[in-house]
């Protein structure tokens, strides 16, 4: 009797609608898995719009304002059946690429991501379609050993010994937050001690830092901003002073941060002096050179950076200094087994893993644990190109900031201090003085603004002291002089348009 028929017995009626069933789900899902003529199809038409943006992109603008600011997409829903391609990409393109800044652009003056390297958009690609574990050594050998080879790159490049360890993470901020934990774990601070627990940093500290101290639980902990220097320099002699003052109050002195190239206006502390103190005084030493960091790469940066080395533990964006697309930040630590220590756990499911030897695991030495393989997108660049070019665009970087910093001033703006890296800081301030400094402000605004609306390139302000002051960041690798030429240019014409 068929198993299919209405007088079969029920178990074999039931089996036969079971894989009835199955066969329909497996049809329906089909166009997750698609063959090589249409593969080829999505490929195409990807690239073709990677390469109508990448055509353009030396007049592409730096900012575009529009009306709807990207509200576009909100008319085409998720919803159960999908759209044309075509049409999908038209959408990306006008409501995601278009409006708002382009980090891609080299008139991207604003903000301090580097661009987006057409190699490593390739390695992501490539991560994405193996999609490689690389939290666990046993699952992907190859992949850990990846990134555990970037990571030892970049602790040499600090100058750490071999004893160092570190991890590639989604961004400078959760490395910050795992510099955290591992420093609180290596001070064996308790939820009892947190209250009297210090911590020494500047009113310059990227505001990640006392986010992550609040995340790690260290909400309570003393917060000291160190007084600094005429160039926002953290002043040792101040760091050294707040310590004693504070172990005299019968607090606990414990973590002590200093920036490689400050968000605002790059500054860079002096690391060696910092160093010394932190040393005496028994606290764990952290450097943010999220942005500065691969400045080590230069001659110049290294002699900015001097004492980086002594350091405890360091982070580094390599989607800042080494032009990656968003999504990568490194830790470094001194002594590895501190930051084992610090994220280390084990589950029963992971008990084959547990049994291979070999290199150490990313899960064990950060707080993720599904986790994308983020090393390819910086391997490929980097074995594909070496340091070279690397090394030639950050230096052509600092030499850019320093040429603003003197032709902005024959533009008669007032300037911050000498750029340290590669931020240079500057403000209008209309000749014969006069002008409050409401005033002057107002009219800063109004050359942000404009230069905003303008589009050609992208800069951004910030406050330091009371005053509004205009902020250019040459980082991209296609920022060249003729980008500065044109910013100093629509400067000059936005100065012109302020009313008298």
């Amino acid at each position: 009797m068929p198993t299919n028929s209405p007088d079969a017995p029920g178990p074999e009626r039931d089996r036969a609608a079971l894989l009835d069933r199955r066969r329909q789900l497996e049809r329906a899902s089909r166009p997750l898995e698609p063959g090589t003529t249409r593969r080829k199809q999505l490929r195409n038409a990807v690239v073709a719009s990677s390469e109508r943006f990448l055509r353009r992109i030396e007049t592409l603008q730096a900012y575009v304002e529009t009306d709807e600011k990207g509200a576009g997409l909100l008319r085409s829903p998720i919803s159960e059946h999908g759209i044309p391609l075509d049409a999908a990409l038209e959408l990306l393109e006008r409501e995601v690429v278009r409006p708002g800044g382009n980090p891609a652009s080299g008139g991207h003056l604003a903000y301090i991501p580097g661009g987006g390297l057409y190699h490593s958009a390739l390695g992501d690609f490539l991560a994405a379609i193996s999609n490689k574990y690389a939290g666990v050594f046993f699952t992907g050998p190859g992949a850990v050993r990846m990134e555990n080879m970037l990571v030892r790159w970049v602790a040499d490049l600090v100058g750490y010994p071999a004893a160092a360890g570190g991890n590639i993470a989604s961004g400078g901020s959760i490395a910050t937050l795992a510099a955290v934990v591992t420093a609180r774990d290596a001070h064996a601070l308790k939820a009892a001690d947190f209250a009297a627990a210090v911590v020494y940093l500047t009113t310059q500290a990227h505001y990640c830092i006392e986010k992550a101290l609040r995340i790690a639980g260290l909400g309570q902990a003393q917060v000291r901003h160190v007084a600094m220097d005429e160039r926002f320099r953290m002043r040792p002699e101040a760091l050294a002073r707040a310590i004693t003052t504070d172990r005299q109050a019968g607090l606990r002195p414990w973590l002590v941060i200093a920036a490689a190239g400050t968000t605002d206006t790059g500054a860079a502390d002096p690391l060696a002096a910092i160093a010394d103190v932190a040393e005496r005084e028994r606290c764990w030493f952290h450097v943010d050179a999220a942005y500065g960091g691969f400045f080590l790469l230069t001659t110049e940066g290294r002699r900015a950076l001097a004492g980086i080395e002594r350091s405890d533990s360091a982070v580094l964006d390599p989607h800042k200094g080494l032009f990656l697309p968003y999504g990568s930040g490194i830790l470094v630590v001194r002594d590895a087994a501190a930051l084992a220590d610090a994220h280390h756990y084990f589950g029963n499911y992971m008990q084959d893993a547990m049994r291979e030897p070999g290199e150490v695991s990313p899960a064990d030495l950060s707080p993720e644990l599904t986790k994308h393989f983020r090393g390819l997108r910086m391997w490929l660049p980097l074995i594909l190109l070496g340091t070279r070019p690397f090394r030639a665009a950050l230096q052509e970087k600092l030499l850019l900031a320093r040429y603003f910093y003197h032709e902005v001033q024959a533009l008669g703006f007032e300037v911050g201090p000498v750029p340290d890296l590669s931020i240079v800081t500057f403000r209008w301030v209309p000749p014969g003085g006069g002008a409050s400094l409401e005033r002057v402000n107002a009219m800063n605004q109004m050359i942000v603004d404009g230069v905003r609306r303008d589009g050609r390139i992208f800069l951004s302000s910030t406050m330091l002291d009371g005053r509004f002051m205009i902020r250019m960041v040459a980082l991209s690798f296609r920022t060249h002089r003729r980008t500065i030429d044109l910013a100093l240019r629509i400067l000059r014409d936005q100065v012109a348009a302020i009313p008298t």
